[in-house]
């Protein structure tokens, strides 16, 4: 049996399934490059956790070239999709879905290629569903634009591919908290997860640096949907933690990020969040 503090990966995701937590993330070491695939840790109580168990092995399925990152769990149509990053064969990177019966694994490659465009470097895909239509909201790499930004596009019901162009929803540099930096300078987008309050506001979470520490940071979409118009927020976390998600328990929400922000330290942390209809909190 592990505690949190035991568990060292990047990028956590909690899947609460069935009276059961089941959390994924990065392997960290070597920051996920050539780490052959994702694991899955089991709780009760988010304080003590299975051992590690392997729901996806990278090198069976071809995609072990360079990095396995972010792997994120939905349950979307009566079966268990994941959803990660890898290199693909042109040596960007890209999000692809994943599939299995059980969040336990093992998945099995899905999609047809990779979710997002294949000529731009991008990750951190997270699904997304509004009136039944699903999207994948994504991060365009600052590695290949400078000044990185958050997109969204449209994908088939099975999840199998991606229709259209992407939609650009926001750059790093855009939001009024951000750093200002002399140009050619990069700004990092990454992480994005979104959650609708209890009054049906719509939200998003992603991160970036402040004034050099990873930070967790908050857009509100002023008209309740994707497509429409809006709105950065102060950052709910600007002292070294990011890449989260926010997950039900009950009546109760949480937030769960990795902190520090430092190859073969990172712990994933749990903080109890406030839905005040408008926005969330710290509680």
């Amino acid at each position: 049996m592990l505690k949190t503090c035991d568990i060292n990966i990047r990028d956590p995701f909690v899947l609460n399934d069935n009276g059961k937590f089941y959390m994924y993330g990065t392997r960290a070491r070597d920051f996920g490059c050539g780490v052959q695939g994702f694991d899955v840790y089991v709780s009760d109580d988010l304080e003590n956790w299975s051992e590690p168990i392997v729901c996806f092995d990278s090198v069976k399925n071809g995609c072990n070239r360079c990095v396995n990152w972010a792997p994120e769990v939905h349950k979307y149509n009566g079966s268990y999709y994941m959803l990660a990053t890898f290199t693909k064969e042109n040596d960007l990177r890209g999000t692809y879905a994943l599939k299995a019966d059980s969040p336990l694994g093992p998945f099995e490659m899905h999609s047809n290629g990779a979710l997002t465009p294949y000529e731009w470097e991008a990750l951190d895909g997270t699904l997304y569903v509004e009136d039944g239509t699903p999207y994948l909201v994504f991060c365009h790499e600052h590695t290949q634009i400078i000044d990185g930004t958050v997109c969204y596009i449209e994908l088939s019901e099975d999840l199998t591919e991606a229709f259209g162009e992407p939609v650009t929803l926001f750059n790093g540099s855009s939001p009024y908290w951000a750093d200002k930096k002399p140009q050619g300078e990069h700004y990092i987008t990454d992480g994005p997860f979104m959650y609708r309050t209890a009054n049906g506001t719509l939200l998003m979470i992603w991160s970036t640096f402040i004034k050099g520490k990873y930070a967790e940071c908050v857009v509100r979409f002023t008209h309740g949907s994707i497509k429409g118009e809006l709105e950065h927020l102060a950052p709910i976390i600007d002292d070294d933690g990011g890449h989260g998600m926010i997950f039900n328990v009950e009546d109760r929400i949480y937030l769960t990020f990795h902190t520090p922000n430092q190859t073969n330290y990172e712990r994933p942390k749990f903080i109890e969040l406030v839905d005040n209809g408008s926005t969330i909190e710290k509680k």
